[in-house]
């Protein structure tokens, strides 16, 4: 009962962490298992866990802190994103966690964390207080939409998402594109900067 209190400072916790408080690995992991049996921890993939609530009973990290946690190169983006910041109005049961590392889709707590391959490291930022939560700034959550319009978001969503974004940093945009070094992203986005200028109020 101790290690679970213990555990509990973790939002989302891997075996590494338990073996901080054991001599070795096997001990550690008899310690889980027996959490686990006692209905203290689930297991939300291998080697990713997290302790269940005794207030709620229900598991105390909430999808944004465990896509933070999946791989050491994971954070929320895209509508995901949107959907942290507030900005999309809309329930989805789709969590979509960028990484430099491959992971497989998984489904935990009725959710699915959906794989999508990173391929620029600017603009993920960790939230403070937020139990370990990395995501895409608004800027990188507009870029990102826009570039996997036909992939992860239809139209109409991200043209809502994008005119509910009050603020966007143009400069921070256009080091985005930079990083891609995509001419197709370049295009999509010019034929999407009406809607952004309508929308939102472009700063630098």
């Amino acid at each position: 009962m101790k290690l679970y209190f213990q555990l509990l400072k973790y939002p989302v916790f891997t075996m590494e962490h338990v073996n901080q408080y054991y001599d070795n690995i096997e001990s550690a992991r008899s310690a889980v298992k027996r959490l686990i049996k006692d209905g203290l921890v689930v297991k939300i993939r291998n080697n990713l866990y997290t302790c269940i609530s005794g207030e709620t009973d229900a598991p105390l990290a909430n999808r944004y802190q465990i896509a933070g946690a999946i791989t050491p190169t994971s954070y929320l983006s895209h509508h995901s994103a949107m959907e942290y910041y507030g900005i999309s109005d809309q329930i989805f049961y789709e969590v979509y966690v960028s990484s430099s590392t491959m992971f497989r889709d998984f489904e935990f707590d009725g959710y699915t964390f959906c794989y999508v391959c990173s391929k620029c490291n600017e603009g993920v930022e960790t939230v403070k207080y937020s139990g370990g939560v990395r995501i895409t700034d608004k800027e990188r959550a507009v870029i990102d939409s826009i570039k996997d319009l036909d992939k992860i978001a239809g139209l109409e969503e991200v043209i809502d998402n994008i005119q509910a974004v009050s603020v966007l940093r143009e400069k921070r945009m256009l080091a985005y594109l930079e990083c891609y070094d995509n001419q197709f992203l370049y295009q999509k986005l010019l034929v999407n900067l009406d809607y952004l200028f309508r929308s939102s109020y472009m700063s630098v």
